[in-house]
């Protein structure tokens, strides 16, 4: 798969690196320099290179939004056209100063994001765990207990590209429903950086749903 990285900070650099470690192709973009671009790509290895917004999103299958709310619209105008990609979103709508979502209850990120290009396929996923946690998750991902992530999306085939990269990161994907479950999805991500960031025992923390049947 074709792998955009629109926002390559601390999630998308990661994700990034674990698709191209999973064997994807991936286009790292957007970030402070050219040459911390240069050095994800040279430092994830396989088939990765360095690029544009447009050129990262002009033959990609996926692309992953990772930038800080604040930036979206910069980023997608650079991006191009995106009708009929699947936007792979983990950016929270969170304030200046990361202290409280500026989208929430009767709508969600996601739900805006979707309204900015509607002829794209936008799945919210990844963001409700730290990014501390990615390279340990993926280094036991041959364990027979993987950790749990929740997604959503209003797209089948969007939802299914997205199951594939996470399950490819070592997570066990559990599809929340439609779009508008970011509504809740959202907030509990600010529980679980509340326990990473906050809670003892440091970031690198993950959950894991079970369902107990009689």
């Amino acid at each position: 798969m074709r792998v955009g990285i629109l926002g390559s900070g601390l999630m998308g650099g990661k994700l990034g690196t674990l698709f191209a470690r999973a064997g994807h192709e991936v286009v790292f973009s957007y970030a402070r320099s050219e040459q911390k671009l240069k050095r994800l790509a040279r430092e994830a290895k396989g088939n990765t290179r360095a690029g544009t917004p447009g050129e990262a999103a002009r033959e990609a299958d996926a692309l992953l939004l990772a930038v800080h709310w604040s930036r979206v619209d910069d980023v997608l105008k650079q991006a191009g056209d995106l009708s009929g990609k699947v936007i792979v979103t983990c950016s929270l709508p969170m304030n200046d100063d990361n202290s409280e979502l500026v989208v929430a209850h009767t709508s969600s990120g996601a739900e805006e994001l979707a309204k900015m290009i509607p002829k794209a396929r936008v799945i919210s996923a990844f963001n409700t765990v730290p990014s501390e946690v990615l390279f340990g998750v993926y280094e036991a991902k041959r364990k027979a207990s993987r950790p749990s992530l929740v997604y959503c999306g209003d797209d089948e085939s969007g939802k299914a590209v997205a199951a594939e990269l996470i399950r490819d990161v070592g997570f066990d994907p559990v599809d929340a429903g439609p779009l508008r479950i970011a509504r809740y999805t959202e907030p509990f991500a600010l529980l679980v950086a509340q326990l990473a960031y906050e809670g003892e025992g440091g970031p690198e923390l993950a959950y894991r749903f079970e369902r107990f049947v009689k």
